[in-house]
């Protein structure tokens, strides 16, 4: 029994002199451990954190194409205006809530112009106060370039760059914001190509050939001699 509190009061006085003689190893490492707690805090209030402009949004998260959660306000014909809904994290979340400042995202569909039906469809498809998940690829003045994502039941989710294609209601148009020579352009770029394709096969939207009896009909109606002659029956009818 004393054999064992001996070697017990050995070992405890060891471990005694190894602190003392590492003690500013043990400092530093203490130090290091605030410093990474202290990063790993300021990471979390920046993902926390609510953007209400485009230059609200850092750098890095535009380059490494962040995928950004919000909530849709309004269709405009310059794009979609999106309140930001930030990752909800206890404690952080509720104290930065008591100053988090008002503003609208103004969200473009990256690589897609819109043919004149497009934003009527969209309208239609999106309903007001809709969850969007929208992913940043470039940001030009005011405007984020994105991919948006629709959910569409449980598990299936939409992106609406690629089903304004799909429909014919668009047309497929250089992704702002990405290296041209990169490859995640062309890998987007391939995607979008794709979707307009099967717009073209199916003959939808903008690319649907007008029927024999519709050709026929738009030459009369432009025909100047036909112009013409309405002219004359409505000052006919006029002057009677």
């Amino acid at each position: 029994m004393a054999e064992r509190r001996n070697g017990a009061a050995e070992g405890l006085s060891r471990l005694s002199e190894w602190a003392d003689a590492h003690l500013g190893l043990l400092r530093n490492l203490s130090t290091g451990m605030a410093v990474a707690g202290v990063l790993v805090l300021a990471r979390s209030v920046r993902m926390t954190a609510k953007f209400t402009s485009a230059s609200d949004i850092p750098v890095a998260f535009v380059e490494k194409n962040v995928k950004l959660r919000g909530k849709l306000h309004h269709i405009t014909e310059k794009g979609l205006e999106v309140e930001h809904i930030p990752i909800s994290v206890p404690f952080i979340t509720s104290i930065q809530r008591k100053w988090q400042p008002k503003g609208l995202l103004l969200v473009r569909l990256a690589g897609v112009k819109l043919a004149p039906g497009g934003m009527a469809w969209l309208q239609q498809e999106l309903k007001p106060k809709q969850m969007i998940w929208f992913q940043l690829l470039g940001r030009e003045d005011s405007a984020l370039e994105c991919l948006v994502l629709v959910n569409k039941g449980q598990f299936l989710s939409v992106c609406l760059n690629e089903e304004i294609l799909r429909q014919g209601l668009g047309r497929t148009a250089r992704i702002e914001g990405l290296h041209h020579d990169s490859r995640l352009y062309w890998k987007l770029h391939k995607r979008l190509l794709r979707a307009e394709l099967k717009a073209l096969k199916k003959n939808k939207g903008i690319w649907r050939e007008e029927s024999y009896s519709e050709r026929l009909r738009d030459s009369i109606s432009n025909n100047k001699f036909v112009q013409t002659l309405k002219q004359f029956v409505n000052w006919l009818r006029g002057s009677i």
